[in-house]
């Protein structure tokens, strides 16, 4: 068992008069969290996985007084893939209203339904959770740094979704099925797609551009349809979290880039797997964008699991001079170059130094990365 970082956090959340909701991509280990938190709280405890129709229609259009015969003697609440249930944000409040004594934790594979359905039910009534695929630090604390530095260029490859790093000798075939089978599996459930392929192809071409600035219109072009449904397509991956927008930073200077973006994906063996790409890094032309993707990803879960509200940017002029990435927290920048080649030169624009000064700069390479991940 490999400790998760939210794991703590929501064992010191729980009895506060909240729900407590955990979200993220499937097959990541959320009904896992809920199994160990079972086993630690040692309280009566009903299981609700609304992936079954009997349990999706006990918390349909219920009142309280059902919902009070439905939980019984029951402590704990768990109800795993709420998402999958009509207006449970109106349920989630009624069962935080009328039955206080009772703690309730739900889990959504994704946010497309989930979000949309609970915020202004709960308003005040729930705390939130994010659950992505391990973390660099999450493996550290289970091995060791020297084992963790010794496996990265297999993370970069396939990636930290749980199936893939226990399994690493299945590695390419679980990665396959992960992105055939759940990356998907809401979207086309949830959502009106009347376009599939042109939602393959899209991935395929985000993959192939991560890193890049990308434009709605070139995009369209490239997989057969109108920006609008590109921006609609790329709005809904986001929602279940398999890519995730960048903005551009501009503030101060006239020639910054201003509504350009970049788009990553939370995994790199996703990413890899969309485009059918296992091969080893001395073989690859994009071994500098995957270490861009990766660190990106392993920072925000690092910030994420720290509990820091962080903003996110890139930087870029007319001039090309750029910054990979930049981060924000209560007014603080903090600006990052990614370099896989640690010998690579890595200079901070003078313009941007002149134009935010005090930012906290650094490069970083294979040689230091753990140092921004743990």
């Amino acid at each position: 068992m490999i400790t998760r970082k939210i794991l703590s956090s929501i064992v010191s959340d729980l009895d506060k008069g909240k729900v407590l909701i955990v979200t993220g991509p499937r097959q990541v280990g959320k009904t896992t969290i809920l199994r160990e938190l079972a086993q630690q709280m040692q309280r009566p405890t009903l299981w609700l996985n609304c992936d079954e129709p009997d349990d999706r229609a006990n918390l349909e259009k219920v009142s309280s007084t059902q919902l009070r015969a439905l939980v019984g003697a029951n402590q704990l609440l768990f109800i795993d893939e709420a998402q999958r249930v009509p207006d449970i944000g109106l349920t989630l409040k009624l069962l935080v209203d009328q039955l206080p004594d009772v703690q309730t934790i739900v889990t959504g594979s994704s946010a497309l339904e989930l979000a949309g359905g609970i915020h202004e039910p709960l308003t005040g009534r729930k705390f939130e959770y994010r659950l992505l695929p391990f973390s660099t630090a999450e493996l550290v604390a289970e091995t060791s740094q020297r084992e963790e530095r010794r496996l990265l260029e297999q993370r970069l490859i396939y990636g930290f979704y749980p199936e893939v790093v226990l399994h690493p000798a299945e590695a390419e075939r679980r990665l396959a099925e992960l992105a055939d089978s759940y990356l998907y599996k809401d979207i086309l459930r949830l959502q009106d797609i009347r376009k599939p392929a042109v939602l393959q192809k899209l991935l395929v071409a985000l993959a192939l551009q991560v890193g890049s600035e990308v434009s709605f219109y070139e995009l369209s072009q490239t997989v057969g349809t109108d920006p609008a449904t590109v921006e609609r397509y790329i709005g809904l991956l986001e929602q279940a979290f398999v890519v995730f927008q960048v903005g551009a930073l501009s503030r101060n200077l006239r020639n910054e880039l201003k509504k350009s973006k970049k788009i990553f994906f939370y995994d790199t063996g996703i990413r890899n797997a969309i485009i059918k790409n296992f091969n080893p890094l001395s073989l690859r032309a994009d071994a500098g964008a995957l270490w861009e993707n990766f660190m990106i990803t392993e920072r925000i879960k690092a910030n994420l699991y720290a509990g820091k509200r962080s903003a996110y940017y890139f930087w870029r002029t007319t001039q090309q001079q750029e910054i990979d990435w930049l981060e924000e927290e209560r007014g603080q920048l903090r600006a990052f170059e990614f370099k896989w080649n640690p010998k690579a030169k890595a200079r901070f624009p003078a313009s941007f130094q002149e134009a935010y000064p005090n930012t906290e700069m650094a490069v970083v390479s294979p040689d230091n990365y753990m140092n921004w991940l743990i």
